[in-house]
């Protein structure tokens, strides 16, 4: 029986994914790690656990989730224990790449709109708590994620596979944990993200129509105005993670509300249907996300391609040194 188009894409598109996503996303943290690309040590903490959030996705969702349920169903992975803490930790590592996104925002809305605020708020030492209270927080969420499956069939006396609990949909408590864990991850941190992107947007515009207003009163010319400019890395590197976030996870958004107020069960295996299409287009672009940070700092981040360029350069420095 020849499987649906939806699945044949996948088959192809997650394997080449995590081909291309883990190293990337290992280069990233090396690179950020060093602390050489300009960047203040706040941001460079808030980047480096975002990086390894992207990572664990990658590995969790893309490598033990997609890839081994495509090419090998019946590894000791699909154990129904360690399948059921794979799905925790899957989950959990989604939460912790959108939240740690969403606090990476608020602390440059922060750094850019609150002036007075920026020295206490935007420290490193800030930055580590933060980044720990959001992880703990995400943590404890998806505790319960471990227990909503059962086994999807019995080999040998042995649990294999993972079903969601037909009570899930209709037990009140865990109807209720669904609806929270639908507002807690996709809704509310996109929301958060959109709104703290729009008043840092409308902070800067203002702030850049005064210095103009300013520059052009006290005859300064065409002189480059550091300030300005410095603004103008931080939104572009702001709007670029932060933008590719929200575009990549729109589709999962959109499903997200149709399960809420349309009635529509999640994860439905019928992959000919629209909606099951929707959704699981929506988790490729969703895992899209967590291995496209990288390039986003290669094209707007003129010291990252240096390192890159020199991570790169040294092993064909030796390499050609053997030889020679």
């Amino acid at each position: 029986m020849e499987q649906p188009v939806i699945i044949q894409i996948e088959n192809i598109y997650y394997p080449i994914l995590a081909i291309v996503g883990v190293p990337a996303g290992l280069v990233t943290i090396v690179i950020f790690s060093r602390g050489k690309c300009g960047l203040s040590k706040c941001i460079t903490r808030y980047l480096v656990a975002m990086a390894a959030a992207d990572l664990m996705v990658l590995v969790f969702e893309v490598i033990l989730y997609e890839i081994k349920d495509a090419y090998f169903p019946y590894s000791f992975l699909n154990y129904t224990p360690i399948c059921s803490l794979n799905l925790a930790l899957l989950f959990l590592s989604i939460d912790w790449s959108v939240w740690l996104t969403v606090a990476f925002t608020f602390d440059r809305y922060v750094s850019i709109c609150h002036q007075t605020l920026r020295t206490k708020y935007c420290t490193d030492k800030t930055a580590t708590v933060v980044i720990t209270v959001v992880c703990f927080i995400s943590s404890l969420e998806n505790v319960p994620i471990f227990f909503i499956y059962e086994p999807r069939e019995i080999i040998d006396n042995e649990p294999w596979s993972c079903y969601t609990k037909p009570s899930f949909y209709t037990v009140p408590i865990w109807e209720a944990y669904l609806c929270f864990d639908i507002i807690f991850s996709p809704f509310a941190p996109l929301v958060l993200i959109m709104l703290l992107n729009a008043l840092t947007i409308r902070h800067i515009i203002q702030a850049n129509r005064v210095r103009s207003g300013l520059r052009g009163n006290n005859n300064f010319g065409n002189h480059t105005d550091t300030e300005m400019e410095n603004r103008r890395k931080s939104i572009i590197l702001l709007l670029a993670i932060s933008g590719n976030l929200i575009l990549l996870w729109m589709v999962v958004f959109i499903c997200a509300i149709f399960v809420l107020f349309a009635d529509i069960q999640m994860l439905q295996t019928n992959s000919n249907d629209p909606f099951p299409i929707a959704e699981q287009s929506g988790y490729m672009l969703r895992c899209l996300s967590s291995c496209t940070n990288t390039f986003i700092y290669a094209v707007s981040q003129s010291k990252f391609r240096d390192e890159l360029k020199n991570m790169i350069k040294r092993p064909l420095s030796l390499i050609t040194n053997l030889i020679k």
